[in-house]
């Protein structure tokens, strides 16, 4: 599937014809495949996709069409849903806390890489192939990021230079992995792991296999695009540097993979007196990690016919469809002052996590996706 065939060649032209009354995102095949590629060509090591991103048929299968050989699954449905797109992908199974239940099916499921931060999770893998990579999740007190993966997973360098010394005396291949926190676009966080990871690997008396810089990198939400190459090039020349024998590398993009093939287009219900206006989504939606992150300033506004506003902006309170108070954006939206009801507000920007949070609270929810040629 390395393309869906589509009528439409923007989403304006299906909002047009089509009207629809209900949250639609938009999915270009030709965008995901050329962020792929810039994986691939600008990272020096093996990328793999972390599925939780967006867990969609057409995204793995697209993505395997461009080269990603690799994914990154965090449960044993996200291990189904890549051995059904792309049957032989390699599995790394890199959630640090699973039941054995879990453990037995990934065993069956042939993962090829597994991550752990305490020596209870790895007393769990004891079952499986002794020929398979283990890595110690290694958690640091970095900042960068939009919020802190430490707080919930990793091992400190002590505990996880011990961890990695047990890797090796059950066997398994020995690395080490990290997450720099999501939504990251400082070269520096990465860096400081990679020493950091060094330092470990030195104090437990191993030769690191592989070193998994992990996610984290930025998708463009507002503001100047995130310089992805510019984290490549840093983990590259740090890694040569503060090894003596460097591992090789792995990264496993799911946001900044994902974020740019996809648009959201939701429709205008209301604009109240107050300047205030509800959608036909919202945090219960597609937009649900507006609550936590950068809020995204990457919008347009069409009437029916496909027509930009081109108002001045006008900061408005925008509330979505469902019948909870909560159901806010948590700041307000630069939209256009002449924006009217039956609008579409068009989000760019939104593969990552819409879908995969969106819930259908109150039977409100985005439909698609709906392929286009291209998003603008």
């Amino acid at each position: 599937m390395q393309h869906q065939t589509s009528p439409w060649d923007t989403p304006e032209a299906h909002l047009t014809r089509q009207k629809p009354d209900a949250p639609v995102l938009y999915f270009s095949p030709e965008v995901l495949q050329a962020t792929a590629r810039r994986f691939l060509k600008g990272f020096d090591g093996l990328v793999t996709y972390a599925v939780k991103a967006n867990p969609g048929e057409e995204v793995l299968a697209n993505l395997a069409a461009a080269g990603v050989r690799a994914f990154d699954v965090a449960s044993p449905a996200e291990m189904r849903a890549v051995r059904a797109a792309t049957p032989d992908a390699v599995l790394h199974y890199n959630n640090p806390v699973r039941s054995v239940a879990e453990v037995e099916m990934a065993a069956k499921m042939g993962v090829a890489s597994a991550s752990v931060d305490c020596a209870v999770e790895l007393d769990k893998l004891a079952g499986l192939p002794r020929d398979m990579e283990v890595t110690v999740r290694l958690a640091l007190p970095v900042k960068g990021a939009a919020y802190d993966f430490g707080a919930k997973f990793g091992a400190g360098p002590d505990a996880a230079a011990g961890l990695l010394r047990k890797v090796c005396e059950m066997g398994f291949r020995p690395g080490i992995c990290f997450h720099p926190g999501t939504q990251c676009a400082d070269p520096g966080a990465w860096g400081a792991y990679v020493r950091a990871s060094a330092e470990v690997a030195r104090a437990a008396g191993v030769t690191l296999d592989r070193l998994n810089v992990g996610g984290g990198f930025a998708a463009h939400r507002s503001g100047v695009a995130p310089d992805l190459e510019a984290i490549f090039d840093h983990v590259a020349e740090v890694t040569a540097s503060v090894f003596d024998v460097p591992p090789r590398l792995v990264c496993e993009p799911g946001r900044a993979m994902v974020a740019e093939a996809f648009t959201l287009a939701a429709r205008v219900k209301a604009v109240r007196p107050d300047g205030s206006l509800f959608l036909n989504d919202g945090i219960y939606g597609a937009l649900a990690e507006a609550r936590d992150i950068d809020a995204l300033t990457r919008v347009r506004v069409v009437g029916p016919d496909g027509r930009p506003r081109a108002g001045a902006p006008v900061a408005r309170v925008v509330f979505g469809p469902t019948c909870d108070s909560l159901d806010r954006l948590p700041d307000p939206l630069a939209l256009p002052g002449d924006v009217v009801e039956g609008d579409y507000v068009l989000f760019e920007g939104m593969g990552a996590y819409s879908r995969a949070l969106a819930t259908r609270f109150n039977g409100y929810g985005p439909e698609g996706p709906v392929t286009v040629a291209r998003l603008i």
